[in-house]
């Protein structure tokens, strides 16, 4: 019985390490991709360089998905008048008449991409589990990627330095 213990205190020490691993920072160039938007808008990333750029991947059926997406929109709102972008992407499994019904009643300020053939998660390093999100410096690089809910206080405070650094 005592060994059971020790190895399951094990094994939830190892998960809890293992899920620091996937928030961490780094100066990686973000993906040269070109999304088109639910309402048609053609958006390059390179294109965006000189601003900081949030890019997030999630699913109507994600609870933490949706929880999150209060803090999006009030970081949208709070940013995107000094030249803050946003993009945020729907996974492929994910019912695109479900996620305009959601974009619809939610009022979701902030541009809303389908990926039905996978094809951003996969460019954004393999995304498979959401919410995960990348925060772009204005430079092109990657300097935060959050896998799971976001941390609102940090990720604005993030993206207040990169203001401070243009």
């Amino acid at each position: 019985m005592k060994n059971a213990r020790i190895w399951f205190l094990a094994a939830a020490i190892v998960m809890v390490a293992s899920f620091g691993l996937y928030r961490w920072d780094f100066r990686q160039n973000a993906p040269d991709a070109e999304f088109v938007t639910i309402t048609g808008e053609r958006i390059l990333l390179r294109e965006l360089r000189g601003h900081p750029v949030l890019v997030t991947f999630w699913a109507s059926d994600c609870r933490a998905c949706l929880e999150e997406i209060p803090e999006l929109v009030a970081l949208y709102r709070e940013f995107s008048e000094r030249g803050f972008k946003l993009i945020s992407v729907v996974m492929s499994y994910d019912i695109p008449s479900r996620v305009l019904s959601l974009a619809r009643a939610k009022q979701l300020p902030y541009p809303i991409v389908l990926d039905p053939r996978g094809h951003f998660a996969e460019t954004f390093n393999r995304v498979q589990l959401v919410p995960n999100s990348f925060l772009i410096a204005p430079d092109g690089h990657i300097v935060m990627h959050q896998l799971g809910r976001i941390d609102a206080r940090n990720l604005r405070e993030r993206v207040e330095q990169l203001f401070g650094e243009v």
